[in-house]
């Protein structure tokens, strides 16, 4: 199974949118330059999080509850279906002392999510997600898409007391096949994309944080930073699993993701590792780069232990 990703007023905003290593970093990616390293910290940016998103120990959240991070990302529901957490079970979590984000994807669905047969109804379903057979892209511009999806969404989180939402896929602007949306381009769905966060903040108010994950470039369309409160980002130093993210786009994410930094937003990064050599090298570049940082194996469904 895979992990659990990877108002009229509002829909306006849809609609408007129609370095090199040192030999003894392992990590393979740019050390920080001096003006990341004196970058100030994101306000309320946490020493360490945990992002588990299946495998909840007795279908509760008593071993995250004892769990000593500072953050937590789950899923909206236990099961990933309509099984949702409880406001008593959210307050027990933020009681521990973490601040906890609702996880759910904004551009795409899963075929066990509650709201799939309702959204496979439409002409909102496009490709198949690769290796995610239960994963479709969708039309996330389209009205119905809020209307089903999204705004249900973000009520729920609120209801269960999320202190904000941790929203995947938003790099659903670079996947979709072109041929299913005659007239887009990456251009147009990027900005697309940019204007549904946009609309998510609307919504929100102060009520919930919004921290997309990954696609750290939006950042360069006009009112996206304003929208965000920080990013997640997956894979910055090691690869599923172990292998040094050496490649182009590894170097050009960590610059977007430093420049969210130096923003003020705050930065959730995970890496998937487990060899120790491998965890020691992410951990010392979060503490190097101020992100706060979790290591964790690709799955996402047991309890890990935060960076020293």
């Amino acid at each position: 199974m895979r992990r659990f990703r990877t108002a009229l007023l509002v829909m306006p905003l849809l609609l408007a949118g129609c370095t090199g290593a040192t030999e003894a970093d392992p990590t393979g990616g740019p050390a920080a330059d001096d003006a990341a390293t004196d970058a100030a910290e994101p306000a309320q940016q946490p020493a360490s999080w945990i992002y588990q998103l299946s495998g909840y120990e007795d279908d509760g959240l008593e071993a995250l509850v004892a769990a000593p991070h500072d953050a937590a990302v789950i899923d909206l529901a236990r099961d990933g279906g309509e099984d949702y957490f409880t406001a008593d079970e959210i307050t027990a979590l933020k009681d521990s002392g973490k601040t906890v984000y609702a996880y759910f994807t904004m551009g795409s669905i899963e075929t066990y999510r509650p709201e799939h047969p309702a959204v496979a109804d439409t002409d909102m379903v496009l490709n198949q997600w690769g290796d995610w057979p239960d994963e479709y892209f969708v039309k996330y511009w389209d009205q119905r898409w809020w209307d089903l999806v999204m705004q249900p969404r973000l009520d729920q989180a609120m209801t269960a007391g999320f202190d904000g939402v941790y929203l995947d896929v938003p790099n659903a602007y670079e996947e979709i096949d072109l041929a299913l949306v005659p007239g887009e381009t990456r251009e147009s769905l990027a900005q697309k994309m940019v204007d549904l966060v946009i609309a998510v903040d609307a919504y929100a108010g102060e009520s919930l944080a919004v921290l997309p994950q990954n696609s750290p470039e939006l950042r360069e369309y006009p009112g996206y930073l304003d929208a965000v409160d920080g990013i997640g980002i997956e894979e910055l130093f090691f690869l599923n699993a172990d292998e040094p993210c050496d490649h182009d786009w590894c170097a050009e994410n960590l610059d977007h993701t430093r420049a969210i930094r130096d923003a003020g937003k705050l930065v959730l990064a995970v890496d998937y590792a487990a060899e120790a050599a491998n965890t020691a090298a992410a951990c010392e570049r979060y503490e190097t780069e101020g992100f706060a940082g979790a290591v964790a194996g690709v799955d996402l469904d047991t309890v890990y232990e935060p960076c020293p």
